[in-house]
């Protein structure tokens, strides 16, 4: 049985939408953010030492199996069920393509995002004496340098879903699934630029039926700016 350690307002929502692509029976284990810190709780490390999700946990006939990291999850779970589903033929200039943004999703633009939600919760969070002082400081970064690389990042990706319907080309597959957390934190947290391509992705995937029934069982999705 497939069981996704599911935290809320994580990456784990995407695990479930893929899952329902797939139309995989599975269980889900729901975790709570802490209110204060956001953090994940401290029963997750019960799963994985590094008390993360998504996790994944496979009970086979050879023994439990937990796999954790977004990409690894998509690529056991279609290697072990996906008989050819959601990727494209391997040596295929798609595949080529799938495999890129499979990895440019974590590897390049969710630490961009990442950097520029925790930089932001500095000046919030300052005492109110600094705070003035902590917002230029956060200003300065994100004009210097957050600014500059998302706006390369986002028109690249913007660019890229021009030339096709979905990022491997003109069928879904699961690097569609691994890119949605990031455009969709990137709609909350880099708006300003005209994003036609992106909004329209996002439009797309949110409309479809699998998407929907995960968001259902996951529950409320939200992503803070």
């Amino acid at each position: 049985m497939l069981t996704v350690h599911h935290l809320n307002n994580s990456r784990s929502q995407r695990i479930l939408w893929l899952l329902e692509e797939l139309g995989l029976p599975y269980e889900i284990k729901r975790y709570q953010r802490d209110p204060s810190t956001m953090l994940a709780p401290k029963e997750l490390k019960a799963i994985h030492p590094l008390g993360k999700s998504p996790l994944l946990t496979d009970d086979t006939a050879n023994g439990r199996l937990t796999i954790a990291e977004s990409g690894a999850i998509i690529e056991y779970l279609l290697d072990t069920y996906g008989n050819g589903r959601l990727a494209p033929a391997r040596g295929s200039a798609e595949f080529l393509r799938y495999r890129f943004w499979l990895h440019y999703a974590e590897g390049s633009i969710m630490p961009l995002l990442v950097m520029k939600l925790v930089v932001g919760s500095v000046a919030k969070r300052a005492p109110w004496l600094v705070r003035p002082v902590a917002k230029g400081v956060v200003d300065g970064i994100n004009k210097a340098f957050l600014g500059p690389q998302l706006k390369l990042h986002l028109s690249f990706i913007e660019a890229e879903l021009g030339k096709n319907s979905w990022f491997a080309g003109e069928e879904l597959t699961a690097a569609d699934v691994q890119m949605s957390f990031p455009l969709e934190a990137a709609s909350v947290r880099a708006g300003g630029a005209a994003m036609p391509n992106i909004d329209a992705f996002v439009k797309r995937i949110r409309a479809r039926p699998a998407y929907q029934r995960a968001l259902e069982k996951g529950g409320k999705f939200e992503l803070g700016s």
